[in-house]
C-alpha cells in the first residue's frame, strides 16, 4: 500500500479548457489511490480559492468534491492541510465529506519514516511582507468581518484577490527556493526523515544526508505528485 502526496491544484483558475484538464489528472490520481493507497495528502491550494459561510460554501467544483467524498466512504483517510488559497476553510470538509483539515502542518509516521509536512507559504525569511500579510489575512476578526459581506459580493473580490497573489508570488518563488531547503534541512535536522513541501510549483526531489526533502510541485502544469511506500518516496508526473 501507499501515500499519495499532492499540492497546488488552484482550481477555479484557469481557462474552461485548462480546468477541464486538472479535474481528468485529479480524477486519474484518484483512481491510483483506489488502486494501492491507503492514504492520501492534499498539501493545499487544491482551490484557487475557498471561503465558507456558515450555511454557504462556492458552489463550483463539486465533481472534485464527490470524488473526495467517494475515497473516504472506501475507507482512505484524507488530510488536508491549507494553503495560502485556502487556509479560510470552516468545518465542511470535515463534517460533509470526512476529510481532516490541518491549518498549518501535520506530521506523521509512514513506513517506518518520520514525515513533516506543510505547505510553505511564508517559509522565507526575506518575504517579510507576505508574512505580514499572512498575519492579517488569518486574523480572525477579519475572517469574522469579511464573512458578513454577500456571498455575491464577497467571493467575486476574493477571487480577483487570489489572482493578484498568485501572479503575484510566481514571479519570486524561484527566489526564494534556497530558503525552503534551509528550512527543510532544518526539519531534517530534527529527527524527520522526509520534508514535503509545496507552494513554489517547482517540483524537488533533494536528498539531503540521510534524509529527503521533496517539493511537490503542482497540479495545474508538471501535474507533479509523490507516492511512498515501504521502499521510499518517489515524486511522480502526468505525462
Amino acid at each position: 500500500m501507499a501515500l499519495y502526496v499532492f499540492s497546488d491544484a488552484h482550481l477555479g483558475c484557469g481557462t474552461e479548457a485548462e480546468e477541464t484538464i486538472k479535474v481528468e489528472r485529479i480524477a486519474e490520481l484518484f483512481e491510483l489511490v483506489k488502486r494501492d493507497g491507503d492514504r492520501l495528502v492534499i498539501l493545499g491550494d487544491l482551490f484557487d480559492f475557498w471561503f465558507e459561510y456558515e450555511h454557504a460554501i462556492p458552489k463550483e467544483h463539486t465533481d472534485v468534491l464527490v470524488m473526495l467524498r467517494e475515497l473516504v466512504t472506501r475507507g482512505i483517510p484524507i488530510d488536508y492541510v491549507s494553503g495560502n488559497h485556502d487556509f479560510w476553510m470552516g468545518n465542511y470538509f470535515e463534517q460533509q465529506i470526512g476529510v481532516r483539515v490541518h491549518k498549518d502542518t501535520l506530521d506523521f509516521t509512514y513506513a517506518g519514516k518520520r514525515l513533516f509536512l506543510t505547505h510553505g507559504d511564508g517559509l522565507a525569511r526575506a518575504d517579510r511582507g507576505y508574512r505580514i500579510l499572512k498575519m492579517i489575512l488569518r486574523n480572525r476578526v477579519n475572517i469574522w468581518l469579511y464573512r458578513k459581506l454577500p456571498p455575491d459580493w464577497a467571493i467575486p473580490l476574493a477571487k480577483y484577490v487570489s489572482s493578484s497573489s498568485r501572479n503575484y508570488t510566481a514571479r519570486r518563488d524561484h527566489t526564494f527556493e534556497p530558503d525552503y531547503e534551509t528550512y527543510a534541512a532544518a526539519r531534517l535536522a530534527d529527527g524527520y526523515d522526509v520534508v514535503l513541501i509545496g507552494h513554489l510549483h517547482i517540483p524537488r526531489f533533494n536528498q539531503m544526508g540521510a534524509g529527503v526533502y521533496i517539493n511537490t510541485g503542482d497540479f495545474m502544469h508538471h501535474f507533479s505528485y509523490v507516492r511512498m511506500d515501504g521502499s521510499g518516496a518517489e515524486l511522480r508526473f502526468f505525462k
